[in-house]
């Protein structure tokens, strides 16, 4: 199982929350299209993987709605997909 760890407490805008999935799915800009349906069906298409995010509830400080809508859009995969396993911290 592949595993990820991404800290929300260094997230502060959109930008920076696709840029930190990007990374950590090894996902290319012609792949991923930086929003949150794209992140979605990434995640619920995704091999084994276990998410820690750290300081989730950053998340909601930093980005407001759009971190709530993030966390819903993670939960929601996970539920879907059961490769995809978040855990937050």
């Amino acid at each position: 199982m592949r595993e990820l760890l991404l800290d929300a407490e260094t997230l502060y805008t959109r930008g920076q929350l696709h840029d930190a999935f990007a990374r950590a799915l090894a996902l290319r800009d012609d792949e991923y299209g930086r929003n949150l349906d794209a992140l979605y069906d990434t995640l619920t298409a995704c091999p084994p993987t276990r998410l820690t995010l750290r300081h989730a509830e950053m998340l909601v400080v930093n980005l407001g709605n759009y971190g709530e809508l993030a966390l819903r859009v993670l939960a929601d995969a996970a539920a879907e997909n059961p490769q995809f396993v978040l855990q937050t911290e």
